[in-house]
């Protein structure tokens, strides 16, 4: 795992090969982020990273000046991986919630986010429920991003306040803009 720009820009990580997560490439991740950067100010930016993985993105946003970063992520062995990232890098402005995805999506959360990110397995049963999820409930602040990851089999076009899809090889990412 790399991370590619900002404050942590260059450092790599190891993901133990056990790991089950399907990571975003370097491609993929500087491409989003590139369009990220004419979207949202960092500094002002409260985040939320759903299906978490490596933490890839997380610490991206953390390294680009992020105010505060979220990350949601029920396996146990990606979470200590996440933890243990965070630790390195001494992050104080970073929260994980060890924990499932969708239950948290459904509970009462009393935080809103200006930009949610989410990475869920492509085959999860529900994936196609998460946009509706995410952008009918509370989580995400006006004039706030949602963004999906997923793969070309899904088409998001018409879904309330869909923005743009940008696809970089086979990762697809679907925008919203609240």
């Amino acid at each position: 795992m790399r991370i590619i720009r900002g404050t942590y820009g260059r450092r790599r990580f190891r993901v133990p090969t056990s790991f089950s997560a399907r990571p975003t490439t370097d491609f993929a991740k500087e491409n989003l982020f590139n369009v990220l950067d004419n979207l949202i100010k960092w500094e002002e930016t409260e985040a939320l990273d759903l299906f978490a993985g490596t933490g890839s993105i997380s610490f991206e946003m953390l390294s680009r000046g992020c105010r505060s970063v979220t990350a949601v992520e029920l396996n146990h062995k990606h979470a200590s991986f996440i933890e243990k990232v965070a630790k390195e890098l001494h992050v104080t402005q970073f929260n994980l919630i060890r924990g499932d995805v969708l239950r948290y999506l459904s509970s009462f959360s009393k935080s809103s986010f200006n930009l949610i990110f989410a990475d869920p397995p492509y085959d999860l049963p529900t994936l196609p429920e998460i946009p509706h999820l995410v952008l009918n409930s509370s989580l995400l602040k006006e004039r706030g991003v949602f963004i999906l990851e997923h793969s070309k089999i899904n088409n998001f076009s018409t879904i309330p306040y869909f923005s743009q899809q940008r696809v970089y090889g086979s990762v697809n990412f679907s925008i919203f803009a609240k």
